[in-house]
Formats: C-alpha cells, sequence, structure tokens
C-alpha cells in the first residue's frame, strides 16, 4: 500500500490524497460502505460502483463466524467471493468485543467470546485477528483492540488502552502478506493525555496507517468532536488516518477538516431501510403522508438511477407497501448522497474553496 498527500486546504487540516492498494487506488478523503457480512445490504458491488464507491468495509469477526475464513480463502478470497474488484478494509472485530459485552472475556492473550449465532466458544487473538484477515485477502486489515465503553473510568481506559498497544505490537509480529496493509488504532477514551500517549507509541511503529477508535459511543457532539479532531493531530502525517464508524454528513465534514482520509458507517444504509433519505437541504422521512402525490425525485440533478426514474410519491408507497424494491432504491440513493459529498469534500481541498456548506454544492 501507498499513500500520498495531493493537497492541503489552506484554512484546516483537510487533505486529498491517493491510497494505492493491490486493488486499486482509492481518492480521499473517501467514505466506506459497510458490508460487514460481504454485501452491503440491498445493494451489488454494481450498484456500488455506479454511485461512485471506491473502497468498501467487512467486518472480521462476522465473516469469521459465517461462512468462515477458510471457506473464503479456498473459493478464492473475499473479493472474488463477494464480485467485488476494488479495495475492502476490514474492521477486526473491535467494535463486537464492546456490542457483544455480555457473551466475552477479556485477557492479555485476547477475547473469549461465544458466538452471537449458536452460542460457540471463540478465540480471538491479536495474531489470529491478523491470520483471519490474511486469509481473506483484504487491502487492508485493522488490529485486535477493545472499543472502550463510554462512560468508563480512567483506571479502566488506561488499563485497556496501554493492552490495546500492547496487543497492536503483537499484530506486528503476525505473518502477514505485505499486500495486507496493517493499521494500528488509537484509543484511550475521551482522555486526551492518553490519547496522546497512545497516538505516540504507535506512530513508533511500522503501521501502514491509524484510526481513532471507540468514539460515536455515547460521549456526545462537542466531545466527538473534541476528541476526534485531536487524536487525527497527533497522527502521522504521511500515512492514512481513518475515523471508524462516523458518519453523519456532519461527522464526515468535521472528520475531513480535522485531517482524516477514511471514514464508515452503517447510517446511510440503516436509514434507508427505515425510511430516511439525505438530500442537500438535510434528512427527508419518505413516509411521511406529505410525500403521498409528490411528483418530484427526492432530489433534483441527483445522479441515482431512483432519482432518475421515480417519484417521492411512489418510493413512499414502495414503503408503506413494504416492497423489497423500497430498501433498494433507498439505500442506493443514500450511499449516492454520501459519494458525492465526499466527491465535494475532495473538490473544495484540491480548489482551495471553502468546506462550510458544502451540502449545498452538491
Amino acid at each position: 500500500m501507498k499513500f500520498t498527500v495531493t493537497d492541503n486546504h489552506p484554512d484546516s487540516r483537510a487533505r486529498a490524497g491517493l491510497l494505492e492498494t493491490a486493488h486499486g487506488v482509492v481518492e480521499t478523503p473517501a467514505f466506506m460502505p459497510v458490508g460487514t457480512r460481504g454485501a452491503v445490504k440491498a445493494l451489488s458491488p454494481r450498484d456500488l460502483r455506479e454511485v461512485s464507491s471506491q473502497i468498501i468495509l467487512c467486518n472480521t469477526y462476522h465473516l469469521y463466524i459465517r461462512p468462515g475464513e477458510e471457506l473464503i480463502r479456498d473459493l478464492g478470497g473475499l473479493h472474488v467471493f463477494m464480485g467485488w474488484d476494488g479495495p475492502i478494509l476490514t474492521d477486526s472485530g473491535g467494535y463486537q468485543v464492546l456490542s457483544l459485552a455480555a457473551m466475552r472475556k477479556i485477557t492479555e492473550e485476547g477475547v473469549s467470546f461465544r458466538s452471537h449465532l449458536d452460542g460457540s466458544s471463540h478465540f480471538l487473538s491479536p495474531e489470529k485477528v491478523v491470520g483471519i484477515q490474511q486469509a481473506l485477502g483484504v487491502d487492508v486489515a485493522m488490529v485486535l483492540d477493545e472499543c472502550i465503553p463510554y462512560p468508563a473510568s480512567r483506571d479502566y481506559v488506561k488499563a485497556s488502552t496501554d493492552r490495546t498497544v500492547r496487543w497492536a505490537r503483537r499484530s506486528l509480529e503476525a505473518p502477514r502478506n505485505r499486500d495486507c496493509a496493517l493499521f494500528g488504532i488509537v484509543q484511550g477514551g475521551v482522555f486526551k493525555d492518553l490519547r496522546e500517549d497512545c497516538a505516540a507509541t504507535l506512530a513508533e511503529l511500522p503501521f501502514d496507517g491509524f484510526a481513532a477508535g471507540g468514539l460515536g459511543i455515547g460521549e456526545g457532539p462537542e466531545l466527538l468532536a473534541e476528541i476526534g479532531s485531536f487524536t487525527a493531530a497527533r497522527m502521522p502525517e504521511d500515512r492514512p488516518r481513518y475515523l471508524m464508524g462516523l458518519g453523519k454528513p456532519e461527522d464526515l465534514i468535521h472528520g475531513v477538516r480535522s485531517g482524516y482520509d477514511l471514514f464508515d458507517c452503517v447510517l446511510p444504509t440503516r436509514n434507508a431501510r427505515n425510511g430516511t433519505l439525505y438530500t442537500a437541504t438535510g434528512k427527508l422521512s419518505i413516509k411521511n403522508a406529505a410525500f403521498a402525490r409528490d411528483p418530484r425525485p427526492v432530489e433534483e440533478g441527483c445522479p441515482c438511477y431512483g432519482c432518475r426514474h421515480f417519484s417521492r410519491a411512489y418510493l413512499r408507497h414502495l414503503y408503506v407497501a413494504g416492497e423489497i424494491l423500497a430498501a433498494y432504491l433507498n439505500t442506493l440513493h443514500n450511499v449516492c448522497y454520501y459519494q458525492r459529498l465526499m466527491a465535494e469534500l475532495r473538490r473544495a481541498i484540491r480548489e482551495r474553496s471553502s468546506l462550510e456548506n458544502v451540502t449545498a454544492r452538491i
């Protein structure tokens, strides 16, 4: 993997760049649609390409549980298995260490847990997590970490963060094909000194990139923005920075201003299935009766298939009737909106124009 910063914004820490991987080049800053189990819900790889998605995210834990990394490896790797020829980044499962707290136990060696599917026992070590991602054949792998709950005591956060650093060192020692980049994850909760120490320690290690983890889990928008920006400023300039799991449009804009290069979130796909659509003027709830006779597209000028062919009235009908097509068209629009937002942010950085009110220029 190779990362090159091509442009810096004059009024912020925002930057545009090129992330070169074995499966293609990604223009950054970039948003990664989430395909947790090897599929972005409701969309095919062809759909993702048509709305200008460059890279997608899948989840190591879920693919390990089902269908298993060995099966995927034997069938040609994750790219072949899911029919996506672009770059893939896999989350290590650190978030599941939080979300499955009632079913796991953390030790120095790793995480023991019971499957959320059948209750079977499993163990993930830092080395095993790298091995799983290696078997999947992904372009960017993440180290095993603990996504620390909020709120948590300083003592708990320090102990967890120190262990995450030790796990990161072990991850680097695991066998790995050099086509598979490895990112370290900066933890530290909302304690700036712990974030700073973690970032400084990881920066001395030969990671290909760095991520900010453990944010967006209840700390509130102001603290989220403050800690996110603080963490980005302490990551190396010459390697990509990834803000994990945050995806409100305002979070993306602030994250880009802070200097992050990669983003992911389930919001555009999850909200689409619940009838919430994103537009340049804000969110739109397509299930509202006000749209029952509305002949307009969701958004004028949007190039997605739904906006080019169907009215708000039809999309409302599909949602109210429970038609599967509603999930497809809504998701396609939302992912298209997110990719248009990122393209506009990249354009603003290149042209050194204002990042304020960028959504109005989509």
